[in-house]
C-alpha cells in the first residue's frame, strides 16, 4: 500500500492487461483511485466483467474506488486512429444512448461524455440520466475547438472536466497544446470543479518499465499546473506494465503535490 495519500488522483483505464483481480489489487494499492472503462472498444459482456473485478479488488483490499464510463461519442475512424466526425450534430450518439443505459444499470459513478462543444451537450447527457432514475454525474471531455471555445460554460454546466489532449492535439495546431491545456485548468480551478488531465502520459510504459523525462515532466507540470487528477489510457489497458505505470505515476505526483496547494477531489 502506497505510503500517503495523493490529493490528485490517479485514473487508470482498465483493459486486457489489467482485468485480473490480483493486477487490479497490486495497482489499488500502488496508487489507482479510479477506474475508466473506454466505451469505444469492448462488448458489454466485457464490460461487467470488468466493473465486478474492480468493485471485488476494491473491497478485497478495503478501498473506494470510483468508476467512470467513458462514451466514445461521434468518432470516425482515420489511418492514425479516430477523430471527431465533423457531420455531426451532437455529442451523444445513439450509440452513446444505448452504453448510458448499460452503465446506469451497472451502478458506475460517473459517465464521460466525448466531444462537448457547448453546455447543451452536457445537459442533454443529464436530462437522459434523469429521466433514467439516476443521479450519475457528468464529466465533460474537452477535445475540440468548440470545447475550448466554450469552456465557461461547459465548466459550468459539468461536474468535472477531462482533457482530451489525443483528439484535442489534432483539432488544433500541436504547438498550441500546452497553453490550451493550462486554459483549461485555470477554468475549472477558477471554477472549483475537478479538472483530468488525459492522453499519452505515460505513453512509453506501454511497452518499457520505466517513462521518458519527457513524461515525468509532463506529468509533473499537469500536477503543478492544477490538474485534480492524471489518467492512464494504453499504458493501462494493453500495456505490459499497468502495476508499474501506476507506480511511478503515484511517485511524480507526490513528488509535484510537494509544491502546490490541496486539489478538489472526485471521491
Amino acid at each position: 500500500m502506497k505510503s500517503k495519500k495523493t490529493c490528485a488522483q490517479i485514473i487508470a483505464t482498465i483493459g486486457p492487461a489489467s482485468r485480473e483481480i490480483n493486477v487490479l489489487e497490486k495497482m489499488m494499492r500502488a496508487g489507482m483511485d479510479v477506474a475508466r472503462l473506454n466505451f469505444s472498444h469492448g462488448t458489454y459482456e466485457e464490460h461487467a466483467k470488468y466493473i465486478r473485478r474492480i468493485r471485488e479488488a476494491a473491497k478485497n483490499i478495503g478501498k473506494t474506488i470510483l468508476i467512470i464510463q467513458d462514451l466514445s461519442g461521434p468518432r470516425e475512424k482515420t489511418s492514425g486512429g479516430h477523430q471527431f466526425h465533423e457531420g455531426a450534430v451532437k455529442a451523444i450518439t445513439e450509440k452513446d444512448k444505448k452504453d448510458l443505459e448499460f452503465g446506469l444499470s451497472q451502478g458506475v459513478e460517473y459517465v464521460c461524455l466525448s466531444y462537448v462543444g457547448n453546455a447543451e451537450d452536457v445537459k442533454e447527457l443529464r436530462a437522459l440520466i434523469k429521466k433514467a432514475g439516476a443521479k450519475t454525474l457528468v464529466i465533460a471531455k474537452v477535445e475540440r475547438q468548440a470545447g475550448l471555445d466554450n469552456i465557461q460554460e461547459i465548466v459550468k454546466a459539468a461536474d468535472a472536466i477531462m482533457l482530451g489532449r489525443g483528439d484535442l492535439g489534432q483539432a488544433i495546431p500541436m504547438e498550441q497544446l500546452p497553453f490550451a491545456q493550462h486554459k483549461v485548468i485555470a477554468a475549472c480551478n477558477k471554477a472549483r470543479k475537478p479538472v483530468i488531465v488525459a492522453t499519452e502520459m505515460m505513453l512509453s510504459m506501454v511497452k518499457n518499465p520505466t517513462p521518458s523525462r519527457a513524461e515525468v515532466n509532463d506529468v509533473a507540470h499537469a500536477i503543478l499546473d492544477g490538474a485534480d487528477a492524471v489518467m492512464l489510457s494504453e499504458e493501462s489497458a494493453i500495456g505490459k506494465f499497468p502495476v508499474e505505470t501506476v507506480s511511478m505515476m503515484d511517485k511524480i505526483v507526490h513528488e509535484a503535490e510537494k509544491h502546490i496547494k490541496q486539489k478538489f477531489s472526485l471521491l
